[in-house]
C-alpha cells in the first residue's frame, strides 16, 4: 500500500485519482500511525516551502516520516515535495528543510518567465545508472512542470532539465529516495509510467 502524505495542502487528490487510474493500491494519510505502517510513501506538493515544512511539524509527522525513510521504506517526493529533501529554500530562508540531500533550493532569475510552467523536455544524466523512475520511457520525455524554484544538480540526480540559465534537477534517486520536480499526475502517459515504476519497485 502506497501512503500519500495529507499535510493539509498541495495536489495529493490529483496524484490519488492518477493512482487510482492505474489501479494501484493507495490511501490518503495523515498522522503518525497510518505513516508508520506505510509500505511506500508519496509526499505530493505546490505551494510555499515553508508551510508545507512548518505543517509536517505541527502534525509531528516529520521525524517519523525520516524515521520511515531511513529504515528503508520507498519514498517518492512530487515537486514542492522533491525540493523538501534539500536542507532549505530561498523561498523559506528560516526554516529547514528534510536535509536529506545537501545543498539549498534557488529561485529562477534572469529575463524569463517565472513560474516555469508547462512542458518541458528532460535529459538523463550521462555516466549515470539508468534511471529506475524512468524505466521503459523514451530517451528524453516531455513531462509537465509547474515551479518557481529548483533544486541543484547533485550526485543523486538521474534527469535535468534547463530553463533561462539554470538546470536543475528533475529526477533524483538514491538508495530508497526518490524524487521528481515535474508533476506526474499532469504528465499524461510518461507520468503514468513513473508513477507504476514507483509502485513496482
Amino acid at each position: 500500500m502506497i501512503a500519500i502524505l495529507d499535510y493539509g495542502a498541495g495536489n495529493l487528490r490529483s496524484v490519488a485519482n492518477a493512482l487510482r487510474a492505474l489501479n494501484v493500491p493507495h490511501e490518503v494519510v495523515q498522522g503518525l500511525t497510518p505513516l508508520r505502517r506505510a509500505r511506500k510513501i508519496i509526499l505530493p506538493g505546490v505551494g510555499h516551502f515553508g508551510q508545507m515544512m512548518r505543517a509536517l511539524e505541527a502534525l509531528k509527522i516529520r521525524e517519523a516520516l525520516l524515521a520511515q525513510i531511513r529504515a528503508g521504506v520507498p519514498f517518492l517526493g512530487i515537486c514542492l515535495g522533491l525540493q523538501a529533501l534539500f536542507q532549505g529554500s530561498e523561498e523559506a530562508p528560516q526554516v529547514p528543510g528534510l536535509g536529506l540531500i545537501p545543498g539549498e533550493v534557488r529561485r529562477f532569475q534572469g529575463d524569463i518567465r517565472v513560474p516555469h510552467m508547462g512542458w518541458d523536455e528532460i535529459e538523463p544524466r550521462a555516466g549515470g545508472a539508468p534511471s529506475r523512475l524512468l524505466r521503459g520511457l523514451a530517451a528524453k520525455p516531455y513531462v509537465y512542470f509547474a515551479h518557481s524554484y529548483y533544486a541543484p544538480i547533485d550526485p543523486s540526480t538521474s534527469a535535468s532539465c534547463g530553463y533561462g540559465a539554470a538546470t536543475f534537477t528533475a529526477v533524483l534517486e538514491f538508495a530508497n529516495v526518490f524524487g521528481i520536480q515535474f508533476h506526474a499526475e499532469k504528465s499524461g502517459a510518461i507520468g503514468q509510467q513513473v508513477l507504476l515504476n514507483f509502485a513496482g519497485l
